[in-house]
């Protein structure tokens, strides 16, 4: 094992015994009962952040958040950031908030693995704008998961993001038609909608977890995957793979939850003040994603890194959706799938 490896461990240990300890009087009222006790109503309320990635385009925002928070807060609140060290992978950062030893994270691109009900808007080309996905998770959908994922997980959704439309990765050749992803092994996330997407699409699915994927990459294991341009750019994709085809076949919702006991402890004046600050987060990464998420955009940005990025025939790829992916999901997703579709309009 690395020293490096070893010394995020440390790290990882030491920053878990601090926070299950209390980091301080207050925190055991706050993981016990949901909320501060009376004693300590005066101390600030600890709240731990955690997210995988410490440098990827949501990880700058939330750290923003977090310092915004607490100044903010006028010394109410205490938002503690943890980017990829506090841990590992995305469903231990989930069941950490369902649990309540974790305040607030996301599932960052494993969205529809812990929340089974966001996979719908993961089919491929079902969702064809940014435009169409803003309406539909900042409206009476949003309203709806927020409730349903109270009911059902014990969190409180503070906003829906995303990490924009997928592109693939691969170090083999160019993809402009879905013949392309032929004998591709191209790495997929968890949900079964990603490994359908692929499968249909032509390529051979490798399901593996994000802290895989890189050393996957340069071992051969896999030929592939897909990501957004902007964490293409952010997570350093191009040391590991020569080629980027722009494909737009998936957009990728996620969301920031928050242990429903802890948000239930808050004030109103704090409950008011962490939605404000995630409507703005919400912007602000959408700006991040949406700006590059372009076929010049991302060549002025990759290719001088050494990557090649080429148009794709998206016609053909959603033409091969529609007749492979599409039926199984539609007949799944009733009333849902027939809302998503209207609000192309």
């Amino acid at each position: 094992m690395g020293t490096g490896i070893r010394t995020a461990l440390l790290e990882s240990t030491i920053n878990r015994r601090l926070f299950l300890a209390g980091m301080g009087a207050g925190m055991a009222g706050i993981l016990v009962s949901g909320r501060a006790p009376a004693f300590a109503q005066a101390a600030p309320k600890k709240l731990v952040l955690a997210h995988i990635n410490n440098n990827d385009s949501a990880a700058v925002e939330f750290e923003w958040m977090a310092k915004e928070a607490n100044a903010r807060s006028k010394g109410s609140l205490d938002v503690q950031f943890f980017g990829g060290t506090l841990l590992a992978k995305e469903l231990e950062i989930m069941n950490a908030v369902k649990s309540g030893n974790v305040a607030m994270g996301d599932p960052a691109g494993a969205a529809a693995t812990v929340f089974p009900e966001m996979s719908l808007f993961l089919v491929p080309y079902l969702v064809a704008s940014y435009d169409q996905a803003y309406r539909l998770f900042n409206g009476k959908v949003g309203e709806q998961l927020d409730k349903t994922f109270q009911e059902k997980y014990g969190v409180k959704t503070l906003f829906f993001f995303d990490y924009g439309f997928r592109h693939f990765w691969n170090s083999k050749h160019p993809i402009v038609e879905p013949k392309d992803l032929r004998g591709l092994k191209i790495r997929v996330q968890l949900a079964k909608v990603f490994g359908d997407t692929i499968n249909g699409l032509g390529g051979n699915a490798v399901p593996m977890p994000w802290g895989e994927v890189i050393p996957a990459a340069q071992q051969k294991v896999i030929d592939g995957a897909d990501l957004p341009i902007v964490n293409i750019l952010q997570l350093k994709v191009y040391e590991v793979s020569k080629y980027c085809s722009m494909t737009y076949h998936n957009y990728g919702p996620t969301l920031m939850v928050m242990n429903l006991g802890m948000w239930n402890g808050l004030s109103d004046a704090e409950k008011k003040l962490l939605l404000d600050l995630s409507r703005e987060v919400q912007g602000r990464i959408r700006h991040s994603t949406e700006s590059v998420d372009s076929l010049a955009k991302a060549k002025e940005l990759l290719e001088p890194k050494g990557m090649l990025v080429n148009a794709a025939n998206t016609e053909a790829f959603r033409k091969v959706a529609q007749e492979k992916v599409w039926p199984t999901y539609r007949q799944q997703g009733g009333n849902l799938w027939d809302t998503i579709v209207a609000t192309k309009v």
